[in-house]
C-alpha cells in the first residue's frame, strides 16, 4: 500500500488549502473551472492577478503530485 495519496485525495487536499488563501470565493469542485469560467475584468487587477496566479499554482501542483 502506498503512502502517497491518490489523485482525488491530493486534489481536495490543495482544494482546501486554497480555499485558505481565498476564503471569499465559491472554488467549486473543479479547479479547472474557476480557470475556464473566470470573467476577466471581474476584479480589481491586483486581486484577479493574484487569484488567478493561485488557482494555476494549486492546478500545477496537483498535476505534478505535490
Amino acid at each position: 500500500m502506498s503512502s502517497e495519496p491518490d489523485g482525488q485525495e491530493l486534489a481536495g487536499r490543495v482544494s482546501s488549502e486554497l480555499s485558505v488563501d481565498l476564503p471569499d470565493e465559491d472554488l467549486g469542485e473543479y479547479l479547472y473551472d474557476c480557470i475556464d469560467l473566470y470573467e476577466m475584468g471581474s476584479k480589481p487587477r491586483c486581486e484577479e492577478v493574484e487569484y488567478l496566479g493561485l488557482v494555476q499554482d494549486a492546478i500545477d501542483r496537483v498535476e505534478r503530485g505535490e
